[in-house]
């Protein structure tokens, strides 16, 4: 019996290491046997154990296998707390019997077994951000460990059997000395072991701990400078407060950031954050505003650039420097859901736009500064699509401002065309987080869209989890390998992102104009994001409709670097936006050539 358990616990301890995603409900089902088979071992591996503590410890595992078993759709998404329960459950019974029986260095094994478990299963509940994955490595691990422990006593107890009777056909009492001393070398050799295997399972779970606590402290903290009051003004790009910001500044700048209302997606009231970056001496009279549009940062609260220590830098917008110098007023919005509560409006083009529009408009009630209507609009890669969105409803939403002109930067244009270019090819893991990105935003925004319709059962607690992670911060390297777990033959997102409601979403979010203003468009023709055919097709779409477009293409740059210090796109576009805030003549417009 001991071989039959440990051999089917140690084959699906290994299913579940290797294969911890390729089905949820097969890891389910691998789970539930492994508490099953645990349970049954449990009550019939230790005949020196007291009866009740077997029955006890063995009968809760096998019923809590059962019921995951007989349970499979709704204990998908309690799978780590479930994990929790029977890792908790096995470190009592291992802490049990180092209290109960054995020698010095088994019960030292045995208590300190038990403390890992216990210890691992409080990181498993403790950790909400990483849930299947820990838990599939952890308990599988565990698994394995535990077969292979089952197997070890099966064979220990068939050659002690056979040893029982000396083949000499001496009595045991006679037995040559060698044999003995043979014997205390042995047990000694095990006791090295087992103190061994004690202190490598002590720093399993200090490192377990250390992980915690790295992931914890790198996460980003959201003060509560960004927590709205019990009652905010109806009105959007209203100013609600404003304070010193802590990060880096320009040279001959000050930077604020500021807490505002503004409209969310569907037209309800939202608060938003924001830096506002004023020149310390600008020339007289109002200043020209630049709305800087920010690239893609994760979709949690964590995310925002103003909890960034440099986001008010050149490394973070471009032309920076020059813009100050110029003495032109930069406002750079975080967008809701983004440090503020809320729903980001990741793609989604009328949340986005809100939100860098009444930046603008609350800017205004900044002691000290006097901003002019005169505005253009910039915004980079998920930033391009928010400052077409922000120049094209402009005139309706906020007409006090004169938008004259937007410049893109390897812009996220058209979703749907990126959708269907992003998913034509194989699934990697850094696909995964992005389309995840974007599904959680747009589930939560429209109630047509229907995030399980597009991802594999009992997958949403860890597409969830991938929206919680910001790519600065090391918890990020958990979604990452969460995505990598994912087998190509059973993909995480298995819908079609351009099909159904969602598609018809993507659609109604891709920016149509018309925008009377000039636009600027620059990519790099090595960009790794957004492959660079669709942008020249997105040119071409603007000079169809009639628009004004001065377009750009570097050879050798990637996604950031028309952005970066050093681009040479940099002057051509404080270039151009300095003619636009003077209605001077230049170069704006490739589209008649």
């Amino acid at each position: 019996m001991l071989v039959v358990v440990g051999a089917l616990s140690l084959l699906v301890g290994l299913l579940i290491v290797t294969r911890p995603l390729t089905s949820l409900v097969l890891l389910t089902v691998y789970v539930g046997l492994s508490a099953v088979f645990s349970g049954l071992a449990r009550i019939i591996a230790a005949p020196e154990t007291p009866l009740w503590s077997r029955l006890v410890f063995g009968g809760l595992w096998i019923a809590l296998g059962l019921a995951v078993l007989f349970g499979l759709g709704r204990t998908l998404e309690l799978l780590p707390e479930i994990i929790a329960v029977l890792l908790v459950l096995g470190g009592l019974a291992s802490i049990y019997d180092a209290a109960s029986r054995g020698s010095v260095s088994q019960r030292v094994l045995a208590g300190v077994w038990g403390g890992t478990q216990i210890a691992f299963g409080v990181l498993s509940y403790a950790w909400p951000d990483v849930t299947v994955l820990l838990v599939a490595v952890i308990f599988g691990v565990r698994t394995i460990v535990f077969g292979a422990t089952l197997l070890v006593r099966a064979v220990r107890a068939f050659v002690e059997g056979r040893r029982s009777v000396p083949a000499t056909g001496l009595p045991a009492a006679s037995v040559p000395a060698s044999t003995t001393r043979r014997r205390r070398a042995r047990a000694v050799w095990l006791a090295v072991g087992r103190y061994a295997l004690s202190a490598l399972l002590v720093v399993l779970a200090a490192g377990g701990w250390w992980a915690n606590s790295w992931i914890e402290d790198g996460a980003q903290v959201v003060d509560a400078f960004y927590d709205p009051p019990a009652v905010v003004p109806y009105d959007h790009g209203r100013l609600i407060r404003s304070d010193e910001f802590s990060g880096q500044k320009p040279a001959g700048a000050d930077v604020r950031r500021i807490l505002y209302t503004t409209r969310d997606a569907n037209g309800q009231p939202a608060v938003a954050s924001a830096l506002v970056i004023v020149p310390q001496d600008p020339p007289p009279g109002p200043r020209p505003v630049v709305v800087w549009n920010h690239g893609t940062t994760g979709v949690a609260r964590g995310c925002a650039p103003s909890l960034r220590d440099a986001s008010a830098t050149k490394w973070a917008i471009p032309g920076l420097d020059q813009a100050i110098a110029n003495g032109w007023v930069v406002v750079a919005s975080d967008y809701s859901g983004q440090g503020a509560p809320g729903v980001f409006p990741y793609l989604i083009g009328r949340g986005e736009a809100r939100s860098s529009l009444d930046a603008v408009i609350a800017a205004r009630e900044l002691d000290g500064i006097t901003l002019s209507s005169r505005t253009a609009v910039w915004g980079h890669s998920q930033g391009g699509h928010a400052a077409l969105w922000t120049s094209q409803i402009a005139d309706d939403y906020a007409p006090d401002l004169d938008v004259r002109g937007t410049a893109l930067l390897a812009p996220a244009a058209e979703p749907v065309a990126l959708a269907e270019e992003l998913t034509s090819g194989d699934a990697n893991a850094l696909l995964s987080i992005l389309i995840s990105w974007v599904l959680v935003p747009y589930a939560d925004t429209y109630d047509d869209v229907d995030l399980s319709r597009y991802i594999a059962p009992g997958s949403e607690a860890i597409v969830r989890e991938m929206t919680q992670r910001c790519p600065s911060e090391p918890g990020v390297i958990v979604s990452v390998a969460t995505a990598l777990g994912v087998s190509e033959d059973r993909p995480l997102f298995v819908g079609d992102l351009t099909a159904g409601a969602l598609g018809r979403r993507l659609e109604d979010n891709t920016p149509t104009g018309p925008w009377t203003q000039p636009i600027l468009v620059a990519w790099g023709d090595q960009d790794e994001v957004i492959p660079p055919h669709l942008q020249r097709e997105f040119v071409d779409r603007l000079c169809a409709e009639g628009n004004q477009v001065r377009s750009l293409e570097y050879r050798g740059y990637d996604h950031l670097r028309t952005l970066l210090p050093g681009s040479h796109f940099v002057p051509v576009l404080i270039e151009w936006t300095d003619a636009r805030f003077r209605h001077s003549d230049t170069h704006v417009d490739d589209c008649s050539g």
